[in-house]
């Protein structure tokens, strides 16, 4: 059974040959099942892959346009001598299906281990250009990120300044290489953006909101713009923001973070929001793509799940919803093609 659960988002990718497949932290590596053929019904797995120690329960994937799965996580272990040791590390399987090479340790920002063991956990992006960026949460509440050009060279950690910050951390990217950093922090939510053709990163101004710890998740939506999704502390209620404008409700009262696909339905450009809703089970709501003021009608589907729902398109461009329901057992259902709108199928246990 998954460690915990997933507790991100982005654990359901589609590989360069078309098939689907989910990651799981699992005691020992990580889970991983994969689509027989595109397109399914029917999968293999589990299998533990990237095996390990000491990695903490909580893992980013990130996918680029080259089809690459980047698995980055926090491994905490004890050296030889008895010090505690922590390092980002990252794995990375190249097609569908096929080995995970091994956890290559990234180390931290730090040399001091006492410092090490403050930084929170990574997030990354894999930008237009296949460079994949690894972002840490720092001792001092700042931010730091280490990138990986395509040929596979590692540069140095940069640290991108700031203070305060006490929460998970969202990163996204968009065409042209723009990618857009959010951090929960004391004061509100510290922002970081790299523009299109930029090599550094910047720190924009602070959103003066306070945004619940865990819930932040983001969705390229548009030419040059990423759409950003948290809660606000308080009503637990879903709200969208991009760059200039006022964050826009969407109801969906609840906690942790929402998956978010971009995908046309039935002609109409949409965005598709999932999560583990207030009574347990995944829940699914759409809206017009960029246009929040639309508002979103949530409805709950299947059974009580474990960590939060995922979303893709699969091989023949059908919407799937996935969950881990409580025995651990991976869940999915997918839209039907023979209705219109975003009626979904019985769901499947995997």
């Amino acid at each position: 059974m998954p460690d915990g659960s997933p507790a991100v988002t982005g654990w359901l990718l589609r590989g360069k040959d078309g098939r689907l497949t989910a990651y799981a932290p699992a005691p020992g590596g990580v889970l991983r099942w994969t689509e027989t053929h595109p397109g399914g019904p029917e999968w293999t797995g589990p299998e533990l892959v990237a095996p390990a120690s000491g990695l903490d329960p909580r893992l980013t994937v990130a996918q680029g346009a080259d089809g690459y799965v980047h698995l980055v996580a926090l491994r905490r272990t004890t050296t030889p001598a008895g010090e505690a040791r922590t390092d980002v590390v990252h794995a990375i399987q190249y097609q569908s299906g096929r080995p995970v090479k091994d956890w290559y340790p990234l180390g931290t920002p730090y040399r001091d281990q006492e410092k090490a063991a403050k930084v929170g956990h990574p997030a990354a992006v894999v930008d237009s250009a296949d460079n994949l960026y690894v972002f840490l949460r720092n001792a001092g509440g700042g931010l730091c990120a280490r990138g990986q050009l395509s040929s596979g060279k590692w540069g140095n950690w940069k640290d991108l300044k700031g203070s305060g910050s006490y929460g998970a951390i969202c990163a996204s990217t968009a065409d042209a290489g723009l990618i857009e950093v959010l951090a929960p922090a004391e004061r509100g939510v510290m922002r970081w953006r790299r523009g299109p053709g930029a090599d550094e990163f910047e720190q924009v101004p602070d959103l003066k909101l306070q945004v619940a710890n865990g819930s932040v998740s983001a969705q390229h939506t548009g030419e040059g713009r990423i759409t950003f999704f948290w809660r606000e502390s308080g009503d637990g209620e879903v709200r969208a923001f991009r760059e200039e404008l006022p964050a826009a409700g969407l109801g969906g009262a609840s906690n942790g973070p929402v998956a978010v696909l971009r995908t046309p339905v039935d002609g109409h450009d949409c965005t598709l929001m999932a999560q583990r809703g207030p009574d347990g089970r995944p829940a699914l709501a759409a809206y017009p793509t960029e246009a929040e003021a639309a508002g979103a009608v949530w409805a709950s589907t299947g059974e009580v799940c474990a960590g939060v729902p995922a979303l893709a398109l699969d091989a023949r461009g059908r919407v799937v919803l996935a969950a881990f329901g409580t025995d651990g057992r991976l869940r999915v259902t997918r839209q039907k093609t023979t209705e219109p709108g975003l009626a979904l199928e019985a769901w499947t246990a995997v």
